[in-house]
């Protein structure tokens, strides 16, 4: 079932800042009537206890008949028992209500006031029908403001944020033209310096990573091709020779090389999938690991192959991490730089400052200071036929790097004081 399209991120900024604002605009009307409106009823109340205090004073200096003279407010007098005693001629028709407040009188709303007399009491109702339309013709302007407001921030902060996302929707278009065959393209970065700015400099950086990954990917598909075309070009021609001209060659010749060329393209295989493996982040197994251990046992194996090694600078130390893999990140050095030494080879280990270094030294050539990254890439050899000849893949430097990342390290080149390449592994120690 497709998924529902969601509105875009256009409409839901405009439809919540629109939303807000009405609502903002709501109270605030809602709370400028009532104020209004409370500020008027007060007034009118103010005004009319103020005339009948007038009339009051006049009423009980003159006597009621004086309320027959007012033509424009509407009076009445009532004695004791509430009967009228005297009336304006707008009050003549009937007997205004009795309670205070806003009533309806002769269909009219009139705030009625109250006055006691020295015989009696004053009766005094105000028209206040001009005090209700004004609320009401406020109340209209403020509703058509509220509109005529709200449409407004609406329209604005689609044209708004529309304006602002128009370089993301430049991007998004770009980014849709960028294939696996069309990486080495960059987005055009908005001169603004805002959030959009930062963001098509981040696309740009991924961009720079996805096309380095691709370019690494490709030359390692094709150095790992060539790598493993070559013993199995090897083992076709031996089995070729020994098919065509049996004379010339034995079995047994035959079988020592397909046995030589299939382990070399065991080890390769297996150097790939480690690399894969690490490559992915794979979990690692902790446990505690004596790197003096391994340094020396590697030490014992290179002797016992005819090196001359000096295991003395190796002593105690410890990390956390997977014995297996530092296992082989020590035995790739040794066979380094066994590959490499003229005569002799040397192991250290020590701890400082909360790390284990790990130092390979060998008397060979060394390592030019321009190549010392470099040897850590994937099938990089400094001497092509040597390596070769002695075995070597590539990728025994570039395991010992992704093993040291793994396990939280680095790995580094350094001139040895034996005249070669002195490899400096750092990991942190166990604590």
């Amino acid at each position: 079932m497709a998924e529902p399209r969601r509105s875009s991120l256009r409409t839901r900024i405009t439809a919540a800042a629109t939303l807000v604002v009405a609502a903002a605009l709501v109270v605030g009307a809602l709370a400028f009537y009532a104020i209004l409106s409370l500020s008027i009823h007060d007034a009118a109340v103010r005004a009319a206890e103020t005339r009948a205090e007038q009339l009051a004073s006049r009423i009980d200096a003159e006597g009621p008949s004086v309320v027959a003279e007012l033509d424009d407010d509407i009076v009445q007098v009532l004695d004791d028992d509430g009967r009228v005693v005297a009336a304006s001629e707008e009050a003549e028709g009937g007997d205004l209500p009795n309670t205070e407040g806003t009533v309806a009188y002769d269909d009219e709303p009139m705030l009625v006031v109250r006055e006691d007399l020295d015989d009696g009491t004053l009766v005094l109702a105000v028209p206040v029908e001009d005090d209700q339309q004004t609320l009401t013709t406020v109340a209209v302007l403020l509703a058509v403001a509220v509109i005529v407001v709200t449409a407004l921030v609406a329209g604005i902060t689609w044209w708004v944020v529309g304006r602002a996302l128009r370089p993301v929707a430049r991007i998004r278009a770009e980014v849709d033209d960028i294939t696996a065959d069309r990486l080495d393209r960059r987005l055009a970065v908005p001169p603004s310096g805002d959030e959009i700015a930062a963001l098509a400099g981040t696309m740009n950086r991924m961009l720079d990573r996805l096309d380095a990954a691709a370019t690494a990917q490709r030359r390692f598909v094709s150095d790992a091709s060539h790598e493993l075309r070559s013993p199995l070009a090897t083992i076709r021609q031996h089995a070729e020779l020994a098919q065509l001209h049996p004379e010339a060659t034995s079995v047994d010749d035959l079988a020592e090389v397909v046995h030589d060329e299939g382990l070399r393209m065991q080890e390769l295989v297996d150097a790939l999938l480690l690399l894969t493996r690490l490559d992915e982040r794979a979990v690692l197994q902790r446990d505690d690991v004596d790197v003096d251990d391994l340094a020396l046992a590697e030490a014992k194996r290179l002797r016992a192959g005819g090196a001359a090694v000096d295991a003395s600078g190796v002593h105690a130390a410890r990390v956390r991490g997977d014995v297996r893999l530092l296992g082989q990140l020590v035995r790739n050095l040794a066979d380094n730089a066994a590959r490499h030494a003229r005569s002799a080879v040397a192991f250290g280990v020590a701890e400082r400052d909360g790390q284990v270094l790990l130092t390979v030294d060998d008397d060979g050539a060394g390592v030019p200071p321009g190549e010392r990254e470099r040897i850590f890439e994937r099938f990089v050899r400094l001497d092509e036929a040597r390596a070769r000849d002695a075995g070597g893949s590539g990728l025994g430097l570039a395991i010992v790097r992704a093993i040291a990342e793994a396990e939280g390290g680095s790995v580094r080149v350094e001139d040895s004081p034996l005249g070669g390449a002195r490899f400096v592994v750092a990991l942190p120690a166990a604590v």
